[in-house]
């Protein structure tokens, strides 16, 4: 069901947004799903399950291409086997305790690690209230594993189970979360982490770094109360005027003072609930541009834990460590230093880049970034600002004696050097050789807060509107930007480098600024039926995404 572009009262969202019990509807494009496909049960996965409903002459995800391309994936390699199971569950973030949907009964779920070439065979139990899915954020897999309802799968009703399974081809850091609905702004989501078997990187420990921007469960909100509630949009509010375009203006209207603002919260059927939302104010970034995000959350957070009650990583001073930072958050840039350390990057979005030094890096939601340090002897925050949002979660890096750092603990190096990704070059074992495109497909990012009416092209999210590619071409993506709020869009199934710059580092998810044009390419080299979309939760389920179809 797609959320309608109402009117109504706020410029922004959304702290304590609509009042809703977990498991109330979730709203999603994708919950209509074919039904001649069939929800896994006692493990068994969707190979040879029928075509994705849509216009013929493209690509089945579970047809004959897919698993060729399969077939030159898996060769060699053992099979990991996994359970998971997503129920609704309590959790302590270090001192709120919210009921929320998780992967166990931890934040985040229990990391799953594999070796490059090996099979992954992992059963989700879905004992949730509603219908789930399981997408591998950056893995290029086999399309009818991807984990999207409505397009390359059926939902996975209550009750039922589903097998992934699909070969692992590329070492990295990924995740997984669900792709249906708002699922993913909940507690849904865990590391995927793919070792190298030919490692070349030297150091003595790793650590895992998982941010998160968290609302559901606080004060009865929930992240479908959230969308409902930006759904209403802003036009008509006491600002009156519509927004003049696609740039999500404020109608000629200072909103300034506009700091807090109530309205009834929602129950689930749209019905008036008791309590009031506090909506907020959102705030501005300079480094991205316009607006820093949607939704003013009560809790940022580094792997479960709130700013005042960090998580803690002990290691020996002079031990090489490895950092995977992954922004699982829903609506949140986060800004990372790690106080007292210069930090060398090696890989983003799971590819190998040329070493890079930095005070501090800049992660859209969905990106990764992995980096070296050598530790010092002491205790050392590990801060990731909410860019844009003056917040910040907090965790810390501890090699001797001394006290813990405060949740205001701002080290010096979020004002340094910040990296982000166009000042990072491939390695050259996976730079994208210079070649001429043979297919563009140009996508204008349009909408705005006045309706919130996100979409590509003005055409909210569709499984049959389909951007046709033919196997083996060299493909360009280019997005332009004419709202006036940054977006951090990600393609499934394929890496891309950044095409304006030479020998640009590979990546699956990119920050278009606002006003600004973001040009990607890649090779279709891994048939079926693929999303691309705004990796902000809220954009997507009102409507910021597509599809990529290879042409049989």
């Amino acid at each position: 069901m797609r959320v309608p572009s109402g009117r109504g009262p706020s410029r922004r969202a959304v702290l304590g947004a609509a009042a809703a019990v977990a498991g109330t509807g979730i709203l999603t494009a994708c919950s209509d799903a074919d039904p001649g496909r069939r929800t896994g049960h006692g493990g068994h996965g969707s190979h040879g399950q029928g075509g994705a409903s849509g216009p013929d002459g493209y690509v089945d995800p579970a047809g004959r291409e897919v698993a060729d391309a399969e077939k030159k994936r898996g060769r060699g390699g053992r099979t990991r086997e996994v359970r998971l199971t997503a129920a609704q569950t309590g959790l302590d973030l270090g001192g709120p305790t919210v009921r929320t949907w998780a992967y166990g009964d931890r934040l985040p779920g229990k990391e799953v690690r594999v070796t490059a070439g090996d099979t992954l065979a992992l059963t989700l139990a879905n004992h949730l209230p509603r219908a789930t899915s399981l997408h591998w954020h950056g893995v290029a897999l086999r399309n009818d594993m991807d984990g999207v309802p409505g397009l390359t799968q059926q939902d996975i009703k209550p009750g039922a189970d589903f097998t992934y399974r699909f070969a692992v081809p590329h070492p990295g850091t990924y995740w997984f979360h669900p792709h249906s609905g708002t699922q993913q702004d909940r507690g849904l989501y865990a590391p995927l982490i793919v070792e190298d078997p030919r490692e070349p990187l030297k150091y003595d420990k790793e650590w895992v770094v998982v941010l998160d921007d968290w609302v559901d469960g606080v004060d009865g909100s929930t992240p479908d109360g959230v969308l409902a509630e930006l759904s209403k949009g802003m036009a008509d509010h006491d600002m009156g005027g519509d927004s003049g375009g696609d740039g999500g203006g404020h109608g000629g209207h200072d909103m300034s003072n506009m700091a807090d603002m109530t309205h009834a919260a929602l129950r689930a059927d749209g019905s008036p609930a008791p309590g009031p939302s506090r909506m907020m104010m959102g705030a501005t970034s300079g480094l991205l541009g316009g607006d820093a995000g949607d939704v003013a959350y009560p809790h940022y957070l580094v792997n479960g834990r709130t700013a005042k009650a960090p998580t803690q990583f002990r290691a020996r001073p002079g031990d090489r460590i490895r950092l995977r930072v992954i922004n699982a958050g829903g609506d949140t840039a986060f800004r990372v230093a790690l106080g007292g350390h210069e930090m060398t990057v090696t890989h983003t979005d799971g590819f190998p880049v040329r070493h890079t030094a930095t005070d501090a890096l800049l992660l859209g939601m969905g990106e990764r970034y992995d980096v070296l340090v050598t530790a010092k002897d002491g205790v050392f925050p590990l801060t990731a600002l909410a860019e844009g949002k003056k917040e910040a979660a907090l965790a810390v890096l501890r090699t001797g004696g001394g006290a813990t750092p405060t949740a205001s603990a701002r080290p010096a190096e979020l004002k340094g050097r910040l990296l982000t990704a166009d000042k990072l070059r491939a390695h050259e074992s996976v730079a994208l050789p210079s070649r001429r495109p043979d297919r563009t497909i140009r996508l204008r990012l349009t909408g705005g807060m006045a309706k919130y009416d996100w979409a590509f092209d003005k055409k909210p999210y569709a499984p049959g509107q389909r951007h046709p590619v033919r196997a083996g071409e060299r493909v360009r993506l280019t997005f332009a930007n004419s709202t006036s709020m940054w977006h951090p869009v990600h393609l499934h199934g394929h890496t891309f480098a950044l095409a304006g710059v030479r020998g640009g580092p590979r990546k699956d998810t990119a920050i278009v600024l606002p006003n600004g044009t973001l040009s990607v390419d890649f090779e279709a080299d891994n048939p079926g039926l693929w999303m691309i979309h705004c990796h902000n939760v809220y954009h997507a389920e009102a409507g910021m995404m597509t599809v990529l179809g290879y042409r049989t």
